[in-house]
């Protein structure tokens, strides 16, 4: 076995994977509320360890290279992007860094599923209920749908009061904070689901701002420069792997028939 082929294969593999989050990241700089995700690797030990192998059967020298590496678990970096001011008065941003609306979306199975998302640009459906643009009914503080009066227009106040031109509705926009952000996992549409049971915290107070919007929490510049790094490192790997079979192919076709 080529041992330093496959060090460099886990390389290649480990680094096309941050490719693909870094690149994720970039496609949605301009994204509404975006939570950018963050690529993680970890070394790997060596197969005799990893195995727990009898001594006999690994090499002293190969075990100290170690394993190369992996991708480690993925996470979402959950810090809250710039305010930005609209002047639209459909769009309301969550000031409190760990708060989240609740809207409720079709599931897989065709039942509704409640899920979490920051993203405050809202429009009135067809059926008078406040909704996001991806089709999903916003829900009170009570987890109940908000209904509009039709025909009136839409604003909101910093404690989440839904007005209809200038009269309050009597509902307000639900703001939640999970006990646990580990809990939640992206599922589309710029939403959270739970993948595991957590509280779900009604934050009081104003911690909401109208007219305003917050904007992707993924820096277009820091971003781009990761996914060069990544993509360099790819090559790099890839190299290796192009100088580890012409090193093969030498030692076959040339050493062997010379031995």
């Amino acid at each position: 076995m080529n041992y330093g082929l496959y060090l460099s294969a886990s390389g290649l593999l480990t680094n096309t994977y941050r490719q693909d989050v870094y690149a994720n990241n970039l496609a949605n700089v301009n994204t509404v509320a975006f939570k950018p995700d963050v690529a993680a690797v970890q070394g790997r030990s060596a197969e005799a360890v990893e195995d727990d192998l009898r001594s006999d059967v690994s090499g002293q020298l190969l075990d100290r290279l170690g394993g190369g590496v992996q991708a480690a678990p993925q996470r979402i970096a959950f810090a809250p992007g710039a305010q930005e001011k609209t002047g639209d008065p459909m769009d309301v941003s969550i000031e409190h860094p760990r708060g989240f609306f609740q809207v409720r979306t079709a599931g897989a199975d065709g039942e509704t599923v409640d899920m979490l998302t920051r993203a405050g640009s809202f429009l009135v459906s067809d059926g008078g209920e406040l909704v996001t643009h991806h089709g999903d009914v916003v829900l009170d503080e009570k987890g109940k749908p908000i209904d509009v009066p039709d025909g009136l227009a839409v604003s909101f106040l910093p404690h989440g009061d839904v007005l209809a031109g200038d009269v309050p509705t009597g509902q307000r926009i639900g703001v939640f904070e999970p006990a646990d952000l580990t809990a939640l996992e992206k599922a589309g549409g710029n939403r959270f689901a739970l993948k595991r049971a957590t509280d779900l915290e009604p934050i009081a107070g104003p911690v909401l701002r109208p007219e305003t919007r917050e904007a992707s929490a993924a820096d277009p510049i820091t971003t781009l420069m990761q996914l060069i790094a990544a993509t360099k490192a790819a090559t790099g790997n890839a190299n290796m792997i192009r100088y580890h079979d012409t090193l093969m192919d030498r030692a076959v076709n040339t050493l062997g028939r010379v031995a």
